[in-house]
């Protein structure tokens, strides 16, 4: 206990102190108790110094780690730490052995993949014996808990920077699509581990567990249509899911959809195993039946070479790495018994979820949320074949119940209702700006709303044509700029209209303009990027690299945004 002038002299101190001070206090006090007790050897511990300089690295797909790296760098600068912020795509791999501090963020894609721009990092720490003895880390990963393979990527990277001799910070943080808070929480603890202690390293490899869960809501179908006329090749459905309750989102944001098997797989299935539909089986924390299960829960088709390798095991049979139904696999490799197939159903993965952007406003569209989606076909050994969850919706009939939660795009939001935005969304990608018309329009927005939109012929694929003319005519949508491209000899796509529009389209981006594109990742968007590029080299008049450092700057700026897949 202090004597009574010091502990008045302490109290005054702590009450005006910042929460900065506070924290360096903390660690100064700490480190005078460290050195006037014995030193402990600790083969894990991270010698106590006072952290000047950290390494943050990220990998991301949509832009939501990159964010959260960016985030981070600046807290620490403001706490008077010099940071080295990198991509992982530019991130220079031999330094990685000379590192002293490194905390990464990384998102986790598709199969449990890492993001492209992250995978020549993770190929290297995998496939190199790299000595990291003196290397302090930690890694937050970004995912969904919806996919089986959560955050599998983090995991990895935590597991095999230990392997290498790394030492921890702080423990794994995996983070749900809702991270902010998660993400924020976590970098606090590192930096406050890092003033008190210089990076002790005495945190688990286990990853937090989140007490929360998506909240799942249950809707039914009002309407579902195909917006493509009778003649066209393709199929794309305008489905209305009407609900009891307010669905919280904004646009931009997509849903999450868990599609079902088909009926008549689940029942070849439990024809060729023997096992009855009423069976009971278990699978992780849940008991149902075995037709339950292999209808609303467990992936079925197309199953993974990691799922297929691990059935071999069960059945100790030979089995080519390959992708195959699991109705094909049983009639090619049979199980012995029921028993033998229930240890089958242990190894099955989950169904993944899919994500539609929703295509209605919440202004304008109270108690429904719409999506639209296009059904998926493509050839397989000469047989058609169609998308699990495109095709699941395009089956449902109205009144059919359906469970969906919401997916968080903060990354794709509207701006202030006075400013212009350019939308580019051909197909499907025209989902995201239905909303966001719409709420401009339910909210009288000033700004300017002109929209670029492509699909192969205009009298059969017009999506939303009523919709969009009578935006026109009531003066909400201010320009449309469309390209068919197979009603002319020449295929025109949404990147020539770009091209041809040049002029107004730089007067638009001179003035504030924001750009927003959605659909396909490959071609539409690298084409578009380009075409902007074209506008800005041709209009601006600026070299090729001056017009990239212009894009980056918008992008940074949150004035050019994409939701491509």
């Amino acid at each position: 206990m202090l004597a009574e002038p010091n502990l008045k002299l302490f109290r005054d101190l702590v009450s005006n102190a910042s929460r900065d001070e506070l924290i360096w206090m903390n660690g100064f006090l700490a480190g005078l108790m460290q050195s006037a007790s014995p030193a402990k050897e600790e083969p894990t511990a991270v010698a106590a110094v006072q952290v000047k300089k950290i390494t943050i690295t990220y990998g991301t797909e949509t832009g939501n780690a990159k964010k959260v790296a960016t985030q981070f760098a600046a807290v620490a600068k403001k706490k008077g730490i010099t940071v080295k912020l990198s991509g992982l795509d530019q991130y220079r791999l031999t330094d990685l052995s000379k590192e002293e501090y490194l905390f990464t963020v990384v998102s986790t894609q598709g199969d449990g993949e890492p993001p492209a721009t992250a995978k020549k990092f993770y190929d290297y720490i995998h496939q190199q014996d790299v000595q990291l003895g003196n290397l302090k880390f930690g890694v937050l990963g970004l995912g969904d808990t919806s996919y089986p393979l959560f955050c599998k990527t983090a995991e990895d990277v935590d597991g095999r920077l230990e392997k290498l001799g790394g030492k921890r910070v702080l423990a794994l943080q995996k983070c749900d699509t809702d991270y902010e808070q998660d993400a924020q929480l976590w970098f606090e603890k590192v930096l406050q581990t890092l003033a008190s202690a210089g990076g002790s390293s005495a945190a688990s490899s286990a990853a937090p567990k989140k007490s929360s869960h998506k909240k799942i809501y249950t809707g039914s179908i009002a309407t579902n249509i195909n917006l493509n006329d009778r003649d066209s090749k393709k199929e794309t459905y305008h489905v209305e899911i009407a609900t009891d309750e307010e669905v919280d989102y904004q646009p931009g944001d997509a849903i999450g959809i868990v599609p079902h098997n088909k009926k008549q797989w689940v029942e070849a299935i439990l024809t060729v195993t023997g096992m009855r539909p009423d069976y009971e089986v278990t699978y992780k924390d849940i008991t149902t039946t075995a037709e339950e299960l292999l209808w609303k829960r467990l992936n079925i088709v197309h199953l993974s070479e990691r799922v297929v390798a691990k059935y071999a095991q069960v059945t100790g049979q030979e089995i080519p790495a390959t992708r195959i139904d699991l109705v094909d696999l049983l009639k090619i490799y049979p199980v012995k018994d029921v028993a033998q197939f229930e240890e089958v159903i242990g190894i099955l993965e989950s169904i993944v979820p899919r994500l539609y952007s929703i295509s209605s406003s919440p202004a304008a569209h109270s108690g429904e949320v719409h999506v639209t989606v296009a059904r998926d076909c493509f050839p397989v050994n000469d047989e058609k074949k169609y998308g699990l969850c495109s095709d699941f919706l395009s089956q449902l009939e109205v009144g059919n119940t359906l469970d969906f939660y919401i997916h968080k795009n903060n990354q794709f939001r509207l701006p202030a209702e006075d400013k212009d935005v350019i939308m580019v969304g051909p197909g499907t990608g025209i989902a995201p700006f239905r909303s966001f018309i719409a709420e401009r329009d339910a909210a009288g927005a000033s700004g300017r709303n002109w929209l670029f939109f492509g699909e192969q012929h205009f009298v059969s694929d017009f999506l939303y044509q009523t919709e969009i003319q009578n935006y026109v005519q009531t003066g909400v949508l201010h320009k449309v700029s469309l390209a068919f491209s197979r009603d002319q000899q020449q295929k025109i796509y949404v990147q020539h209209r770009m091209q041809q529009q040049a002029a107004e389209l730089w007067q638009w981006l001179s003035e504030g303009a924001y750009v927003y594109v959605c659909g396909a990742k490959a071609p539409m968007s690298i084409d578009v990027e380009q075409a902007l590029l074209d506008v800005i080299v041709q209009q601006g008049n600026k070299t090729a690299e001056e017009a990239a450092v212009y894009l980056e700057q918008l992008s940074e700026e949150g004035r050019y945004l994409k939701d491509v897949y």
